[in-house]
């Protein structure tokens, strides 16, 4: 059962190292804004509409709250086990189906475009995250996590390796990036877009962050090992003005539980806790800078001194 902290500065906001301090606030909450998901992913901030979304995958449908009331409703039933969200720099919805096998836009008027289902003649597995670079090019995971039974997906042989793909801004091409990856999940571009981070999750013995060079803007280069996560189970995250990643995180010892920080080093300097696994996040609000977290079975937010990097 969730229970807010009445005090200031909130204990569940951890500081691992001193240089977290500045960008905790020590009059700021963590705040439960909704319950009720069996499995919450893939939040994105709508700021012209004051509202955000998110997948809650295994019951089919995008969910909405709005800023202003708090209000909760369904954005889209069915979604086809929609995962990962963002927006593209039109500001249209970019969406990863697991069931669908796809990636998709909503349009303006709320219709589909099918932005890819395919690579060379074969389905996709099951689309994960997805980001979008300032060049308008969309980049998203392909893993298998959806189609290997029926709660966030259908179960199905997959056609393709799991990769990391880009689809290209103005002429639609489609290229494989990264193939090499063991259970390719979230990913976030470095604030100056020169690095992609990408999360291993199905790496042994434990999961990694990965990070490449992003050479021309349109390939991948000089593959390393940017987090060893250890015991943590790191999923979909999002980077800062200031280049640090915040990660979804959790799952196994229960102290994991919630968001944990890192700087451009890669050194951990914070920690967010929560009642349960944070599987992803995005920055929003007016100024980006309150932290939105899907977790499992809610949604939770918390006000910090630092702004999301865009394309997020």
């Amino acid at each position: 059962m969730w229970e807010p902290s009445q005090r200031y500065p909130d204990p569940a906001v951890q500081v691992l190292d001193a240089s977290f301090n500045q960008y905790r606030l020590p009059l700021a909450s963590v705040e439960q804004l909704a319950a009720g998901c069996r499995w919450s992913e893939g939040p994105v901030y709508v700021a012209d509409g004051r509202y955000l979304l998110w997948s809650d995958i295994p019951n089919d449908r995008i969910l909405k709250w709005e800023e202003e009331t708090g209000a909760v409703s369904i954005f889209r039933k069915t979604s086809n086990n929609a995962n990962g969200n963002t927006r593209d720099r039109q500001g249209r919805l970019v969406t990863c189906e697991h069931r669908g096998r796809r990636v998709v836009r909503t349009e303006y008027d709320g219709s589909l475009t099918v932005l890819m289902n395919h690579f060379q003649g074969h389905r996709l597995n099951s689309p994960n995250d997805v980001v979008v670079k300032s060049d308008g090019s969309i980049w998203f995971t392909d893993p298998i996590f959806g189609i290997l039974g029926y709660y966030e997906g259908e179960k199905a042989d997959p056609e393709v390796p799991a990769s990391v793909y880009r689809i290209d801004g103005q002429t639609g091409e489609t290229t494989v990036v990264a193939d090499d990856i063991e259970g390719p999940n979230g990913l976030a571009f470095s604030p100056d877009e020169s690095i992609l981070y990408v999360v291993a999750s199905r790496a042994q013995p434990t999961r990694k962050i990965l990070a490449y060079d992003v050479v021309g803007g349109t390939r991948l280069a000089n593959p390393r090992v940017f987090i060893d996560a250890g015991p943590g189970t790191p999923d979909g995250f999002r980077v800062d003005i200031h280049g640090n990643l915040w990660c979804g995180w959790g799952m196994g010892e229960a102290e994991l539980d919630g968001v944990r920080i890192f700087n451009d080093a890669g050194a951990p300097i914070g920690h967010i806790t929560l009642p349960e696994r944070c599987a992803n996040l995005c920055f929003g609000g007016r100024w980006r800078n309150r932290l939105f977290m899907a977790a499992s079975h809610g949604l939770y937010a918390l006000y910090v001194n630092t702004q999301g990097a865009p394309g997020g």
